[in-house]
Formats: structure tokens, C-alpha cells, sequence
């Protein structure tokens, strides 16, 4: 599996626009070469140098497992177009909160999934609420890293 992005490169700097310090609207994404056999795929972006610990950015999932893109400026809704569902962010709310560092330079993790399973939840799922109904079913996964500093 392949994860991208049109606004930066991996490793590369996420510009300010993707941010609390710019429009805070989500990063657009591209994916591909999907495993034949998943069933579908979920995404969670997050920090492992916040201070207090790994601060999760965004969780999505029920995406359907084909070649795809996850536009910029997805709404902050719980439910989405094909199904696609919206979990609870570290800001404890639905969607998408930018990187908005205390100081100094931040990674964010983006971390997609392949399962052999479809998601029949409901949306609003915290990090390891997911992480646990994936286990014993991932397949395969892919990642994506930026850095930003304010």
C-alpha cells in the first residue's frame, strides 16, 4: 500500500494552512495499491512528541478499500459519504484538528490500514477503540510522515 500527499512530501514540512495556526482544514490524501483482499481501510494521524504523550489528530475509517483520496477540507461530521465514519480526536472532537504544537518540532504520523474486515461501527470511535476492533484482522498498512513547528 502507498500513502501520499499533494501538500507535502514524507518527512517534508505540513504548511500552516493545515493547521491551528492557518485554516486548521484536513490534509488531503492519496492511496493505492490496495490489498485484493481488504474489506476496507482506516486512517489515524498523530503526534508522538506531544508532551503529555502521543496526541491522536484524526481517525477515519470505513473507508472503502479501493484507490482513493481523502479530500482536503473534510467536514468534522461523524458520518460521511460511502459509509465513512469519523472518530474522536485528543481535542475531543469529531474529524480533523490540525498539528498545533506547544513549541519546537513536532512529527505527525499518518497511518493507514488494510483489514479483512468491514467496519460496522459507529462513528465517534476514540484511537483504541480502533485499533482494537482491528486486531487479528490487519492486513496491511502504509504511513506517511510530516513534521510542522510553530
Amino acid at each position: 500500500m502507498r500513502l501520499s500527499s499533494s501538500a507535502f512530501e514524507d518527512g517534508g514540512y505540513i504548511p500552516p494552512k493545515y493547521t491551528c495556526d492557518g485554516e486548521d482544514v484536513s490534509i488531503p490524501l492519496e492511496f493505492d495499491d490496495i490489498p485484493e483482499e481488504a474489506q476496507s481501510l482506516a486512517l489515524i494521524m498523530d503526534d508522538p512528541d506531544a508532551p503529555g504523550g502521543t496526541f491522536v489528530h484524526w481517525i477515519v475509517y470505513n473507508i472503502p478499500p479501493m484507490p482513493g483520496v481523502l479530500p482536503e477540507a473534510v467536514p468534522n461530521e461523524p458520518y460521511l459519504s460511502e459509509g465513512i465514519r469519523q472518530g474522536v480526536n485528543s481535542f475531543g472532537k469529531i474529524g480533523y484538528g490540525g498539528p498545533c504544537p506547544p513549541g519546537g518540532a513536532h512529527r505527525y504520523m499518518f497511518k493507514l490500514y488494510a483489514v479483512d474486515m468491514p467496519f460496522d461501527l459507529e462513528a465517534g470511535l476514540s484511537k483504541h477503540e480502533l485499533l482494537s476492533a482491528m486486531d487479528g484482522h490487519l492486513i496491511s498498512g502504509a504511513g506517511l510522515m510530516g513534521i510542522y513547528e510553530r
